[in-house]
């Protein structure tokens, strides 16, 4: 077994939460203090190019890890949209697994409470419709059980919601003749995602004459 020398240990100067590793009066590498002190490490330590593996490859995951947690910080985000942006990142498989296994343990992952926030987001602030939550939920990876619990298909108040946007937009459509009216107005409506059967009635209360 082949012994090298770590010769010396030097705090990075735009980073101090790394250090630089110099192995026979050469920089070898940089790594995050705690990962130093995790594996002991100091000057005049000898060690094996094995050891060196093991540390580099606790440095890599710490790297996946901490750049998931900042991703996360921004906002919310569905499991799939955060392995999505990883694998972007090209970051090897097993890695991202285990970052993102770390972050549900620690309840950051978590599509459920995900779904309600996103829901609420796009009720009260969007006025979207079920079918434009739910479409959307699906292409962010969210399971169909998760999208079943947390979206709301009840008709009154999807109703009272299509009925307030189409009473506000159907004004920018005045001087049109009740057919375009109606045409407009539905693909609107539609457009924000709510059920044919929601338009439809709100369309008849808005244009009755």
């Amino acid at each position: 077994m082949i012994f090298i020398k770590i010769t010396k240990i030097e705090t990075q100067k735009r980073n101090l939460d790394r250090v630089n590793i110099y192995i026979d009066d050469s920089f070898a590498f940089g790594l995050y203090d705690e990962i130093r002190y995790k594996y002991g490490l100091k000057s005049n330590m000898e060690i094996t190019k094995e050891f060196i593996d093991d540390i580099l490859l606790e440095e890599e995951k710490n790297k996946v890890r901490n750049f998931t947690l900042n991703y996360l910080s921004y906002r919310a985000r569905s499991e799939k949209e955060i392995r999505d942006h990883l694998t972007r990142k090209e970051y090897d498989e097993d890695l991202i697994d285990l970052a993102i296994n770390y972050c549900k343990d620690k309840g950051y992952i978590d599509d459920l409470s995900f779904a309600k926030s996103y829901v609420r987001d796009r009720v009260n602030l969007n006025k979207h419709g079920s079918y434009r939550i739910k479409y959307d939920l699906q292409k962010k990876g969210v399971s169909r059980d998760i999208i079943d619990k947390v979206v709301d298909l009840d008709s009154k108040e999807e109703y009272e919601r299509a009925l307030k946007l189409a009473e506000k937009k159907i004004y920018s459509y005045r001087n049109d003749d009740r057919n375009s009216k109606y045409r407009k107005l539905g693909g609107y409506l539609q457009r924000r995602g709510f059920p044919f059967p929601v338009v439809s009635k709100v369309l008849s209360e808005v244009l009755d004459d």
